[in-house]
Order: C-alpha cells, then sequence, then structure tokens
C-alpha cells in the first residue's frame, strides 16, 4: 500500500487544485435539498449524467416529498426507468418521502443521524447532501475519491470509512470543505481506474502512484 503523504504535501496539492479551480461543483442537478437527496440516491451504480437526465422532468412536478407521493411508485418509475435498479429506488424514494413527510414535516433533516435512517440513504448520500447543501465538510468517499486517496497518498485507508478518517485527519481544515469535490472530479477526469492522465495531471510530481502513464 502507498503510504500516507505528508501534511506540506497535501496543502500544496489542494492549493494546486484550488488554483485550478476555486469553486468546484457536484455535477447532479437538483433545486432544493429534497431534490438532492433523491439525486444522489438514484446515483447508486448510476452516472451523474444518466440521473440528470430522469430527473430533468420529474424534478418539475415532484420537487417535495409530498409532491413525490402525489406521483406514487409507479408515476416515478416512468421518470427513471433508465436507470440501473430502478424499481428498488423508487420503492426507496416512496418511503423516504412518506417519512420526511410524516416525521420532518416535508422537510429535510441535517443530521447525518437522520439523513442516515431514510430508505436508500447511506453514510455516502448523507456526507453529499451536508456538504452541498449545507456547506458541512463532510467527505463522501465513492469509487474515484478511493481511487485517487490511495493511489496518490492523499488519504489512504484500506475501505471507505477508513479513507473517510485520512480525509478528516490529513487534509488541512481551510480545504475541508471541496476536497470531496476536487477529488472526486480527480477521480473522474484525471487519475482514471485505466489509463490515468498522468501526463496532464497538475500533482504529477507529488503523487506517489508508481506507475505514471507519463
Amino acid at each position: 500500500m502507498v503510504k500516507q503523504l505528508d501534511y506540506h504535501t497535501i496543502r500544496e496539492i489542494f492549493t494546486r487544485f484550488q488554483q485550478a479551480e476555486a469553486e468546484p461543483k457536484g455535477e447532479l442537478d437538483h433545486v432544493n435539498a429534497y431534490t438532492l437527496v433523491v439525486a444522489v440516491a438514484l446515483s447508486a451504480q448510476a452516472t451523474d449524467k444518466g440521473v440528470n437526465r430522469a430527473t430533468a422532468e420529474l424534478f418539475k412536478i415532484a420537487d417535495t416529498p409530498q409532491k413525490m407521493l402525489d406521483l406514487g411508485e409507479e408515476g416515478l418509475i416512468e421518470h427513471i426507468k433508465t436507470i440501473g435498479l430502478f424499481r428498488n429506488k423508487a420503492k426507496n424514494v416512496i418511503k423516504l418521502s412518506r417519512i420526511l413527510v410524516d416525521d420532518y414535516g416535508g422537510e429535510v433533516p441535517n443530521s447525518r443521524a437522520a439523513l442516515e435512517s431514510l430508505p436508500g440513504v447511506g453514510r455516502k448520500t448523507a456526507n453529499v447532501v451536508l456538504n452541498m447543501w449545507w456547506q458541512y465538510p463532510a467527505q463522501a468517499v465513492d469509487t474515484h475519491i478511493f481511487r485517487f486517496g490511495n493511489r496518490s497518498g492523499v488519504a489512504v485507508g484500506k475501505d471507505v470509512v477508513a479513507v473517510e478518517r485520512a480525509i478528516e485527519d490529513h487534509i488541512p481544515a481551510d480545504f475541508q470543505l471541496h476536497a470531496h469535490h476536487w477529488m472526486i472530479l480527480h477521480g473522474r477526469y484525471t487519475c482514471l481506474a485505466r489509463n490515468p492522465k498522468c501526463a496532464t495531471c497538475v500533482i504529477r510530481d507529488l503523487c506517489l502512484f508508481e506507475e505514471k502513464n507519463l
């Protein structure tokens, strides 16, 4: 396993990320906290682009938990049937919408524990919502971040929870808010699983990956 990079190197890495894109944004379309929860839940084992295509019309008619319940499970399926696991995801979206209406007055709670208690919402989804909507420095570790963190030495860990802790422990506090987005975008577009674009990578001289594709 690659060793964990030191504080000064990690600070330089994120300084470069910040210089390249000061305000990185998530790529899931949403109009409020509720639609963000739904979009992230739908994105499991699916691409952001695919989810955005499916929700473009959906969120025009169902942008609150009550409107989603009014649409119903079959109506929801018609909008999201191009997404993988759409039947199970539709069930979860209807269930979480019912809980939000009955237990939270139709509002999305801003605590990780409450979010994780919703059907189809795991730790990663909860962290994305906390980060993107409430600007909380929560770190949602997906496959891109897990790969980049371990490959580069920025956040080394054997599982997603360990990588999440490594991010919290080793990335300077002033970069924590946007760390998740910088890493996911770097993993998605530069530090690819196959044929990473090391030749054009802004941190190639700092990264510990030995098999650089130069």
